[in-house]
């Protein structure tokens, strides 16, 4: 597949999104774990040393469910509502993997970013939360990266099938460019690979994203 001219990524003027990579996803013996997210985040953790190294934005895009099951998708707020404990405020379970922190002390800030602030734990580096699946949905997501500078999102995480699916669609809809990293993303298959094609998401892996950030002047792969 060929991108074009309106979709060929501009990895220079990317910004890399992680997607629901916390415990309670990610862990065995967690409530809600979605398997085969532990296994991408090796690749996640190249993926944001080279953001890093890069000085790009890093957002890690978050969910974080009231005990009383306020604000949970309707699909899983009876099971909150019963008593089943997940994503809960200052709990283990909702941080984001160790792995993926910049810092130790890289705790989420539940009442600000439940506010809906960006909290900054690095350099350029952030965490928000979403409500819904997409990340564009009753966030601010949108206007913080256009005062990044940025056009270009490169997304990894958990579980394609909800979250970064809806948040690719919701980016396509607002004209960013758009790189699928296929092998730091849990719960791929190859007929949602076909539905990215379809609209023009490039599908990289690791090391080409990587390989990108290191050499900015190099033109994106045309896939």
């Amino acid at each position: 597949m060929t991108l074009g001219k309106y979709t060929l990524p501009h990895l220079a003027k990317s910004a890399l999104v992680t997607i629901d990579t916390q415990n309670d996803f990610s862990l065995p013996g967690s409530p809600a774990l979605i398997p085969g997210t532990m296994e991408v985040v090796p690749n996640m953790v190249r993926l944001l040393d080279a953001y890093r190294s890069a000085a790009r934005p890093i957002i890690h895009v978050v969910r974080i469910y009231q005990p009383d099951g306020s604000n949970v998708d309707l699909c899983r707020r009876e099971a909150v509502e019963s008593g089943v404990i997940m994503l809960a405020p200052g709990s283990h379970g909702v941080q984001l993997v160790d792995a993926l922190k910049p810092g130790v002390d890289s705790r989420l800030d539940t009442p600000r970013l439940l506010a809906g602030e960006f909290q900054a734990v690095a350099e350029r580096e952030f965490i928000m939360y979403k409500p819904r699946w997409g990340s564009f949905y009753q966030t601010d997501l949108e206007h913080f990266l256009r005062r990044q500078g940025c056009d270009t999102l490169v997304l990894c995480g958990c579980n394609f099938p909800n979250c970064p699916r809806a948040t690719l669609y919701q980016a396509s809809e607002r004209d960013f460019r758009l790189v699928l990293v296929v092998d730091a993303i849990s719960q791929l298959y190859p007929q949602g690979e076909a539905e990215m094609q379809n609209i023009q998401v490039a599908l990289l892996r690791t090391t080409e994203v990587i390989d990108q950030i290191a050499s900015p002047a190099s033109p994106s792969p045309e896939l």
